[in-house]
């Protein structure tokens, strides 16, 4: 955080995104200096109460109101068009009273959720490991050949960065381009940060590497290690140059198998020792090919997966377990606020 030696305003206000996330607003009730980035608000208090003025403005999405093609921003005249709400002040206080035990219960809650969440990762970090540490833990009346991961690997390849290829979020552009960022452990995530591309550089990635169902996307350089795997036909992305993607020997093993050696501590530590690089880090896939890799039968393969798949789900999963409950208390809170400021609204025109 900078500091600077005075304020630009000391009373209370709602500072309002100018370019970038235009749904991230915040109510300051002390002095302040604000970056170029920002709009504050000078707010009649004869007629509305600054925290009420939040409330509402929080339930209009903003994001909605952009009107740029790259980066999301917000313009003076915009703003200036909506229409607020104005009831009795004491009406305002009111809801303000309402909103803020209600805003403090569910922070409370999901703090709490957030808590418990992180225990039972940690839970599941643990016996993920003991589970795959068959050096230590071998299973009972279980055969462990052990191989390197190339010997079980019919193919390692990687995508392609833009330099002189291609151009990222053009206008044109509607396929997805996977970075490290979108590996989310099992499956890819998307968001508004997910850059782009055309069929023209999408058609260039394929030339190079062509993703199949059943591959498992690994990150060789910068934050290693994030893995994800592709459950369908990927015929709308492809990955980065420095995202790997292995295509199993399913004869012998199974690919969650692959993901979830690959996410165990053992070999998290052993691609550490072998990467290389300063500030930003990297495995070869020359060398990824030669981690150590145990094989046990598929039967034995299929009953790992099983026990970590279902812990998985209650640990990570948004549509089951602690992750769903919370995405639920946050969904709850926000129609009860929505329902406390749903007063008749003329049109919003941009």
């Amino acid at each position: 955080m900078k500091y600077v030696n005075e304020a630009i305003y000391s009373q209370p206000s709602v500072l309002i995104p100018r370019k970038g996330s235009l749904n991230n607003l915040f109510f300051v009730d002390t002095p302040f200096w604000n970056v170029d980035t920002i709009y504050y608000t000078e707010i009649n208090t004869d007629y509305i109460l600054p925290k009420f003025f939040y409330y509402y403005l929080v339930t209009l999405e903003l994001e909605k109101l952009n009107l740029a093609g790259g980066v999301p921003s917000l313009t003076q005249s915009t703003l200036n068009k909506l229409s607020i709400p104005i009831p009795p002040l004491r009406v305002q206080a009111r809801i303000v009273e309402i909103l803020d035990k209600f805003t403090q219960l569910e922070a409370e809650l999901e703090a709490e959720l957030e808590a418990e969440l992180e225990a039972r990762k940690k839970q599941y970090a643990y016996y993920r490991d003991q589970l795959l540490n068959f050096s230590q833990y071998p299973p009972l009346n279980v055969n462990i050949e052990w191989k390197t991961l190339g010997e079980v690997c019919l193919q390692l390849r990687t995508g392609l960065n833009p330099r002189n290829n291609f151009e990222l979020n053009t206008d044109d552009a509607s396929n997805y381009y996977v970075t490290v960022r979108e590996l989310g452990g099992t499956e890819l995530i998307y968001s508004e940060k997910t850059d782009l591309i055309n069929d023209h550089a999408l058609q260039l990635i394929n030339n190079r590497s062509k993703l199949k169902v059943n591959d498992i996307l690994f990150s060789g350089t910068g934050t290693i290690g994030k893995t994800a795997f592709i459950a369908e036909e990927p015929s709308n992305w492809n990955i980065k140059e420095g995202v790997y993607a292995l295509t199993l020997d399913t004869r012998c093993v199974l690919p969650m198998f692959v993901l979830r050696y690959l996410q165990s501590q053992r070999a998290i530590d052993w691609i550490e020792r072998m990467a290389a690089g300063g500030i930003v880090r990297s495995i070869t896939m020359r060398k990824l090919e030669q981690l150590p890799f145990p094989l046990p039968p598929l039967s034995e393969q299929r009953r790992i997966v099983d026990i970590l798949d279902r812990f998985d789900t209650l640990t990570n999963s948004i549509s089951e377990g602690l992750p769903k409950e919370i995405a639920l208390r946050r969904k709850q809170y926000e129609y009860y606020r929505d329902a406390l400021l749903s007063f008749p609204r003329a049109e919003v025109t941009a």
